[in-house]
């Protein structure tokens, strides 16, 4: 029982300074014009993202820091124009984020699950995000339907497998552009076949910053040939 209590304690003492990271200056500064509509979808999430099933219980507690902020560090990245595909969408990270922070950007979301896609249409006409399409199916399925200037996806497969879901989405010379775990240097070498076959430059490795205090994302970035 007091080990119980002890966690939840400090579950909701995590939510607590998230909330508090949430309405802070410097993420405020951060999403800049965005930042409403983010805080907004934030808090739908938070009220309703474990009962639909798009995040795990103790993710609710660690909404910004770990999801909002961390799918908006992919954002520098990304074309000045044109389209971006975001693969397995899930709740909408990073997707929906780019969507919110670039206005100028089209974005399709590719998200095989019914409850999932549900959920991203209703966002989508929640906050009238005229410039995000929510296509339902896998990403393998839209093979030869885009010429994609860039490609994201968070947390869906290992590089090996996301390559070859993702490379044939982009045009020539478009980029591969993906939030990945710390590790994701030991799944290059596994990855090499894949990438030669669609010419791809040498993959590099970047730390997405956003605010102090909060760890940078990495980010993996290639070229299809």
């Amino acid at each position: 029982m007091n080990s119980t209590g002890a966690d939840a304690s400090g579950v909701q003492g995590d939510d607590h300074a998230d909330r508090v990271l949430g309405e802070s200056q410097p993420v405020r500064d951060y999403f800049g014009p965005a930042y409403g509509s983010i805080a907004g979808f934030g808090g739908l999430l938070r009220e309703q993202g474990e009962l639909r099933g798009l995040i795990g219980p103790r993710e609710v507690s660690r909404l910004w820091e770990r999801h909002l902020l961390n799918s908006g560090a992919v954002v520098p990245y990304l074309p000045q124009s044109g389209l971006v595909v975001d693969v397995g969408s899930g709740a909408g990270l990073p997707g929906i984020i780019i969507g919110m922070m670039r206005p100028d950007l089209r974005v399709v979301l590719i998200e095989p699950m019914e409850r999932r896609t549900a959920w991203l249409e209703e966002v989508v006409a929640q906050w009238n995000l005229t410039n995000v399409d929510v296509r339902r199916g896998r990403a393998e399925e839209y093979h030869g339907a885009f010429e994609a200037d860039a490609v994201t996806s968070r947390a869906v497969a290992s590089l090996a497998k996301l390559a070859r879901m993702s490379l044939p989405l982009l045009r020539h010379r478009g980029e591969m552009v993906v939030l990945k775990g710390r590790n994701v240097a030991q799944e290059i070498e596994p990855a090499r076949k894949v990438l030669r076959s669609f010419k791809t430059s040498e993959p590099e490795i970047l730390a997405g910053e956003t605010v102090a205090g909060v760890e940078p994302t990495t980010i993996l970035r290639l070229r299809r040939g």
